[in-house]
C-alpha cells in the first residue's frame, strides 16, 4: 500500500477542510449541535446535504456530465475522512448518494441516468432501499415481494422492512420477484419505485435507541412503469450485488474509523476524569488493556480500508473484500462501546453535569445504536459465509 498523497490530493484535502470550516455553523460541536427532535434533525441534515451540493461537494466522484466533479477514488476517501474529522452532519439521502446513484451509474440506461442522477446529487429527491423482508433479510434471494407485468407496468405487492428514511423518501430501489418459476436468484428484478404512488403504506419502527430511522413498507397493487427496471428483467441479483458492494465499501469504513477514533479519544479523556475506587478509571489495568485493544482495532479498520483502496487502484473489482471490511469494523465498534459502558460503571448517573454523567449519555446512545452494526448491510454470519466461499475457497 502507498500511504503517500500527491500534491494534488493534499491540495484537495486542504480545500475541503477550509470549506467545511467556513460552511459548518460557528461553534459546531462545542456550543452548536444537531436538533434533538428527530424530524427537525432530519430536515437539518437535508439542508446540509443541499449546502454540500451548492458548494460543489456532492457526488464528487461521479462523472462531471452527471453533476459530479470527477474526483478520484483517493479523493473520495479523503472526502470521507474530512467529513468525519469535522463531525459534519450525516445525510438522510445517503442511500441515494452512496447506493442508488452508483448503481444507476453502473447499470442504468442513459434515460435513467438523465432522469434520476441530477435530483439525487442535489438531494431534491431522497431515496430508500427495499431489499430486506420479514422472512428474507440475510437470505436476500428469498424475497417474496411480487411484481407482475401487466401491459407496460409492473403491479407490485408485498412488504419490505428496515427501509431507512422511507418516511422522507420520494423514491425506493427494490429487489422484487418477477419470475417465481425459476431458481430464486434468477427470478429477481431491480425496480425503481415512486414512493408517492397509490398503494404504498409506511410504518415507522421505534428502535432500541428511541429513534425511528427504520420503517416497514407495504406495497398494495403499486404500479411501476416497465422503464423503471434497472438492467434486464429477472437479472436483478447482479444489480443488487453491485449495490451491496458499495454499501460495504472502504469509503464508508474510512469515514467510520475517524468517527470511532474521535469517540475513543472522548472515552479516554472521560476515564481520565472519572474516579472509581479512589483512583482514576484510566488507571484500572483491565480497562487499559481493553483500551489498547480498541486503539489497535480502530487502526486496523483504517488499514483494511486502505488495502481495499490499493486493490481497486490496481484494477481489481469490488468484491468479497467489502465483506471483510464490514465484518471487522462492526465488531470492533461494538467492542469499543461495550468497553465504554463497562468502564463508566453500572452506577454512573444518567443525567447531571459531571464528566461521567455526560459521557454516559453520549456512549449509552452509541452503545444502543451499535447493536445494529452486525445486522444491517448483511449480518455477520452472511459476511463470514461470503469470506469463506469467495476469499478462502471453502465449500458452500
Amino acid at each position: 500500500m502507498d500511504f503517500n498523497y500527491t500534491p494534488e490530493e493534499s491540495a484537495f484535502r486542504a480545500e475541503l477542510r477550509a470549506w467545511l470550516a467556513d460552511a459548518l455553523p460557528k461553534g459546531w460541536g462545542d456550543t452548536v449541535f444537531e436538533p434533538e427532535d428527530e424530524h427537525e434533525r432530519a430536515m437539518f441534515r437535508l439542508d446540509w446535504e443541499r449546502k454540500l451540493h451548492a458548494g460543489g461537494w456532492s457526488g464528487i466522484n461521479w462523472p462531471k456530465e452527471y453533476g459530479g466533479r470527477g474526483a478520484t477514488l483517493i479523493e473520495r476517501g479523503i472526502f470521507a475522512e474530512e467529513m468525519a474529522r469535522a463531525s459534519a452532519p450525516e445525510g438522510i439521502n445517503i442511500i441515494g448518494h452512496n447506493l442508488a446513484g452508483p448503481t444507476i451509474l453502473a447499470h442504468g440506461s442513459e434515460a435513467q441516468k438523465q432522469r434520476f442522477l441530477p435530483p439525487i446529487i442535489s438531494s431534491d429527491e431522497i431515496w430508500c432501499q427495499g431489499f430486506s423482508e420479514p422472512n428474507a433479510g440475510s437470505d436476500l434471494a428469498s424475497v417474496r415481494t411480487r411484481a407482475e407485468l401487466v401491459g407496460d407496468k409492473f403491479i407490485v405487492n408485498g412488504q419490505k422492512i428496515w427501509t431507512s428514511y422511507a418516511q422522507y423518501a420520494q423514491w425506493c430501489f427494490a429487489l422484487v420477484r418477477t419470475n417465481p418459476d425459476v431458481p430464486k436468484h434468477r427470478g429477481l428484478s431491480f425496480l425503481l419505485i415512486d414512493m408517492r404512488s397509490p398503494g404504498i403504506t409506511i410504518r415507522p419502527l421505534r428502535q432500541i435507541s428511541g429513534e425511528s430511522e427504520f420503517n416497514e413498507t407495504f406495497f398494495d397493487n403499486v404500479e411501476v412503469p416497465v422503464e423503471n427496471v434497472v438492467g434486464a428483467v429477472n437479472e436483478g441479483w447482479k444489480i443488487a450485488m453491485t449495490t451491496l458492494a458499495y454499501e460495504r465499501g472502504p469509503e464508508d469504513a474510512l469515514g467510520r474509523q475517524v468517527r470511532f477514533k474521535q469517540e475513543l479519544d472522548k472515552l479516554v479523556a472521560t476515564l481520565c476524569q472519572t474516579t472509581q475506587g479512589g483512583r482514576a478509571a484510566i488507571d484500572n489495568p483491565a480497562i487499559r488493556q481493553r483500551l489498547a485493544r480498541a486503539i489497535t482495532e480502530i487502526e486496523i479498520v483504517r488499514l483494511n480500508a486502505l488495502r481495499s483502496f490499493s486493490r481497486y487502484l490496481d484494477g481489481a473489482d469490488r468484491g468479497a473484500d467489502a465483506s471483510m471490511t464490514k465484518l471487522y469494523w462492526s465488531h470492533a465498534a461494538q467492542r469499543m462501546y461495550e468497553l465504554a459502558m463497562d468502564a463508566l460503571g453500572p452506577v454512573a448517573p444518567i443525567s447531571g453535569h459531571d464528566p461521567a454523567a455526560l459521557a454516559l449519555g453520549r456512549f449509552q446512545l452509541s452503545w444502543l445504536q451499535s447493536k445494529a452494526f452486525t445486522i444491517y448491510s448483511g449480518s455477520s454470519e452472511i459476511q463470514r459465509n461470503i469470506i469463506g466461499e469467495r476469499v478462502l475457497g471453502l465449500p458452500r
